[in-house]
């Protein structure tokens, strides 16, 4: 198997290299896949780089969040050699080796069997990202969330969860502002769907007052800081906020009064855990709700060699949409 290993050296550096390595050095689980194609996310670009403190476990380490493979062997009766299946969360890539690798061994609640309407590339174009944003629009639709009550904004709009929650939205009837930084990515997020977009510093530098003006109906937050602050501040009566993100940062700082002035409703989104159940029904709704056009239109697929020039990229904020990764390209 072929891999892009984490190595952490004496003065706690990480570097990444390329190896070819026996599948002894799997970790413990009881289905064995050939690996097609995985992802690359704002937290595997953290890992690979070194930059952020992902990975839990011990160096070396085989990062990558998604995966979606073949099953080649199997000690469960429900999960059969020969079935495709996509595994996301679990802690896969950060405390269990992930899918930047040719071959990955998980255990079998891990797995979702690939949907029939998905190919494994479209899956991985999805992949966290996108069931992020499906759970993040379900838990807002739980919350009486339709498309008429007004505009839903979504931050960080051009990542990988903010443009297929715009994509999602939009295709549901939903009045959608698309909020970025990246002037360049205004055409895209216009094609999926936005009816119009904001500037990024409209909600980055956080709320003016306590309770400002009230015009959002919901949102989507994928950066955390200020910004999610200034949703807080902006919500209308009873809205909902959905937080999946810290792009911008971890910590925020609000009064109580959007919570016991207007009763809005703060959600957490944990795709990692999300229970299977759940999951299942999410991946069942991204089959309908998320146009393949539009999919396709944010779609980029790199070789595993690439993976850690985008990395940077990534962090440098020179990226857009989904990154699938190709992990069986050949050098």
């Amino acid at each position: 198997m072929r891999a892009l290993v984490l190595h952490k050296d004496e003065h706690g550096e990480v570097q990444a290299r390329f190896e070819t390595l026996s599948e002894d050095h799997l970790p413990e689980g009881d289905v064995l896949l050939e690996v097609h194609y995985s992802s690359l996310n704002y937290k595997d670009a953290l890992a690979v780089t070194g930059k952020g403190k992902v990975v839990r476990g011990d160096y070396p380490f085989v990062p990558g969040i998604d995966l979606v493979g073949t099953v080649l062997e199997s000690g469960h009766p429900e999960v059969k050699p020969g079935q495709t299946v996509i595994v996301t969360g679990w802690g896969i890539g950060e405390e269990h080796w992930g899918g930047y690798a040719t071959r990955a061994r998980v255990r079998a609640e891990w797995t979702v069997p690939l949907p029939r309407r998905l190919t494994p590339l479209e899956a991985m174009a999805v992949g966290t990202a996108g069931l992020t944003a499906m759970l993040a629009i379900m838990a807002l639709e739980t919350h009486g969330l339709t498309p008429d009550q007004g505009e839903v904004v979504v931050t960080g709009a051009s990542g990988g969860v903010g443009s297929l929650a715009v994509a999602i939205l939009a295709h549901l009837g939903y009045e959608v502002v698309a909020s970025t930084g990246k002037p360049q990515a205004h055409a895209m997020l216009q094609a999926l769907g936005a009816a119009r977009i904001i500037d990024r510093q409209e909600l980055g530098e956080g709320p003016r007052r306590p309770l400002d003006h009230a015009q959002w109906a919901a949102a989507i937050d994928t950066v955390g800081g200020p910004t999610l602050a200034a949703i807080l501040s902006q919500t209308r009566r009873h809205g909902s906020v959905a937080a999946c993100g810290l792009a911008h940062s971890a910590a925020f700082h609000t009064t109580v009064f959007p919570f016991i002035l207007r009763g809005i409703n703060l959600l957490g989104i944990d795709s990692n855990t999300c229970p299977q159940e759940l999951r299942r029904r999410a991946w069942h709704r991204l089959t309908h709700d998320l146009p393949k056009d539009a999919l396709h239109r944010i779609t980029r697929v790199i070789a595993l060699d690439d993976v850690p020039a985008w990395s940077e990229a990534m962090l440098a904020g020179r990226t857009q949409g989904r990154l699938v990764v190709d992990v069986q390209a050949v050098p």
